[in-house]
């Protein structure tokens, strides 16, 4: 049984992985206990091979609402150094994120604002509550929303970005959804069937093609055209060669 009292839980129902952020009255907010411990699932998921997909959410009411006032004071108080070691921590997590072999999902519940926000766009997928909200409040006490801005700007386009984040205004689920912020949008009430319904759908397919797409996916990103189709050819070699590709190939064959 996980322990409750941890700041993040995580469960395995053999070949889905969850997360939990636990700080249900913070409303989830990062802290470096949550980060760490986000981490550490990550990889812990990464490394049991009957992994097929990871969901991560909040308990409570919101996914995440950013750092906590904890956070916000060190920040104030810091020094450069301590602020730079301190921010790299989230680096750590979004790039372990892409680098994890099977999808990472986002369910969203609730509120999912600034580094909250942040997280749930690092995510591979985005479902959310037909009541859930998103935004970028940074601005509004002086702060950058830096690092969330480089994930942000490779979901949307540049000026629905620039008003995400100079405005400060949340979002609804549906409008995020419109502008390719969330994947999809489910009823509240059904919400936790449909995310369990939409995870198990990658049961049904190879892990071994979706590791090897989700990785070909990132990695192509800022290349040029060319560069990308031979990253593409080489990809399409390894593909061909893994047991999954040459059963599905012998299963195909027989059906005609």
């Amino acid at each position: 049984m996980p322990d409750e009292n941890k700041a993040v839980l995580y469960t395995n129902e053999v070949s889905i992985r969850r997360i939990t952020l636990n700080r249900p009255e913070k409303r989830n907010a990062l802290n470096n206990e949550v980060i760490a411990g986000i981490i550490e699932a990550l990889r812990e998921a990464d490394g049991d091979e009957r992994t097929r997909a990871i969901v991560i959410t909040g308990s409570g009411k919101d996914f995440c609402s950013g750092a906590d006032l904890s956070a916000l004071e060190k920040i104030s108080e810091a020094s450069v150094a301590e602020n730079m070691e301190d921010a790299r921590s989230l680096i750590e997590l979004f790039l372990l994120i892409r680098k994890v072999r099977v999808p990472v999902v986002a369910a969203v519940r609730g509120r999912a604002l600034a580094g909250g926000c942040g997280l749930a766009s690092a995510c591979d997928i985005v479902l959310a509550s037909n009541s859930a909200r998103f935004g970028y409040p940074e601005v509004k006490i002086g702060f950058v929303p830096a690092m969330v801005m480089a994930i942000l700007r490779r979901n949307v386009s540049e000026k629905q970005a620039f008003e995400l984040i100079t405005r400060g205004a949340e979002v609804s689920a549906e409008e995020a959804r419109h502008i390719g912020l969330v994947n999809h949008v489910f009823n509240d009430e059904s919400f936790e069937a449909e995310v369990t319904a939409y995870v198990r759908g990658f049961e049904m397919v190879s892990k071994s093609a979706v590791a090897l797409t989700k990785t070909l996916l990132y990695q192509t990103d800022g290349m040029t055209f060319g560069d990308a189709l031979e990253t593409g050819v080489d990809v399409n070699v390894i593909a061909r060669m893994t047991e999954d590709c040459q059963k599905g190939i012998a299963q195909f064959l027989k059906k005609d």
